[in-house]
């Protein structure tokens, strides 16, 4: 069985995509990946790289088709929205060129945002006589209004009958979380829609890792560590907020893991208000992340009080149970249902800082025992649901049944 992977962003850039083609390769699955030159998080093309340049490279036994793209950059829409349409248009024009001699059985799309990237999947799909899959981890148009990047109503009406055309050509559409479900066939056919969750990255669940923590100040106090981006998604305001009314208990420290667009306004406002319990520890390899989440006294996840971030898993939550430490979860909807069923925290509503400063409170006065006994029960639950042998071989079986389907008929 011939896959070719169609996503915006591969390795060296960190998504899980690079672990799932690992996976994949190792199964004795035949895979390629067309993607575009790495630019993310920084917004600058990955040294080695040129935005301008097309050509192939060997990862493994895959064989990795860059196509030329126009770097992200920081904080421009425009620059954002040609970087999106860049990849887009080298997809139609020069995908099909590259891939002129190869057979090709199945194109999956690993479709975080944009779901645009679905564009050349769809040519190569009809080129090569292919089945799509889509496995969507951002519900478009939904998340363009959420952040505020799209607000006219006429503008988000033409992307949602964009998408609608993008899923009606797709064979079998994977979603992220269980709530994606309905949303997604409000634009599709409910009959090819299949909840497909995410895994870790490898790195979490790996016995061969560094364990020793790069941030000493993990060993001082009652640790609260929130890993990854740090932007208007993920209610940051919140935890400074929360992190200010816990000023009078300064053996509880808030540690900040990560760099993203509010990063800047997050220190602004730690030295404006004072708040020695709150470290921006910058950003990490991937590498070190482990034995920092590892070294938590609990791991923080908010998201903003929005309806779409009520059916988003965030994928901090996988890596967070897989580390076996308690987690305070300050968001609605899906990822709080997983973490309260895993039994692995405690949760409060989205953007309530009052709400978020009890729980963590709530935690620390817990005894150690009982901290970790809720650690224990997220690794379990992440065994049992979130696996990531189980979920490519789940994975693998969608292909074959997808790729069969047409000869059936």
């Amino acid at each position: 069985m011939k896959i070719l992977i169609v996503s915006q962003y591969f390795w060296p850039e960190n998504f899980r995509i690079n672990d799932l083609v690992k996976a994949l390769l190792d199964k004795g699955i035949n895979v390629d990946v067309v993607t575009g030159q790495p630019n993310y998080p920084g917004g600058r093309i990955f040294d080695g790289y040129r935005a301008g340049n097309f050509g192939k490279q060997s990862w493994g036994d895959a064989t990795v088709y860059r196509l030329p793209m126009a770097p992200r950059g920081r904080g421009s829409a425009v620059r954002l929205i040609c970087n999106y349409l860049s990849f887009v248009i080298s997809g139609i024009l020069l995908a099909p060129f590259a891939l002129r001699r190869k057979r090709v059985d199945v194109v999956f799309v690993y479709a975080i945002s944009p779901i645009l990237q679905a564009i050349p999947a769809i040519l190569i799909k009809w080129i090569k006589g292919a089945k799509l899959v889509i496995w969507v981890q951002d519900l478009w148009p939904e998340s363009l209004e959420a952040t505020g990047f799209v607000r006219n109503r006429w503008a988000l009406a033409m992307v949602r009958v964009l998408v609608r055309w993008i899923y009606r050509h797709a064979d079998l559409i994977l979603v992220q979380s269980e709530a994606f479900i309905a949303p997604v066939a409000a634009l599709a056919d409910a009959g090819k829609i299949c909840y497909y969750p995410n895994s870790a990255d490898d790195v979490f669940t790996s016995s061969s890792v560094d364990d020793e923590c790069q941030i000493p100040e993990l060993g001082n106090g009652f640790s609260v560590v929130f890993a990854g981006n740090l932007g208007t998604a993920q209610a940051v305001d919140t935890i400074i907020d929360a992190a200010e009314l816990l000023k009078d208990r300064p053996e509880i420290r808030i540690i900040l893991v990560g760099s993203g667009s509010r990063a800047a306004w997050l220190q602004s406002q730690v030295e404006q208000r004072g708040l020695s319990n709150v470290l921006l520890a910058g950003q990490y390899p991937l590498s070190a992340m482990p034995a920092i989440l590892r070294g938590a006294s609990v791991l923080l996840v908010t998201l903003k009080d929005e309806a779409i971030f009520y059916h988003t898993v965030p994928s901090k939550v996988q890596a967070y149970l897989a580390a076996g430490r308690p987690i305070v979860a300050c968001l609605n909807g899906e990822g709080a249902r997983i973490i309260a069923l895993a039994e692995a925290g405690v949760c409060c509503p989205a953007e309530d800082a009052v709400a978020l400063a009890q729980a963590i409170a709530s935690l620390y006065q817990m005894s150690e025992e009982d901290r970790s006994q809720l650690g224990k029960n997220g690794q379990r639950y992440f065994e049992q649901y979130f696996d990531s042998n189980m979920l490519t071989q789940t994975l693998i079986s969608h292909f074959e049944k997808v790729r069969v389907s047409g000869r059936q008929q």
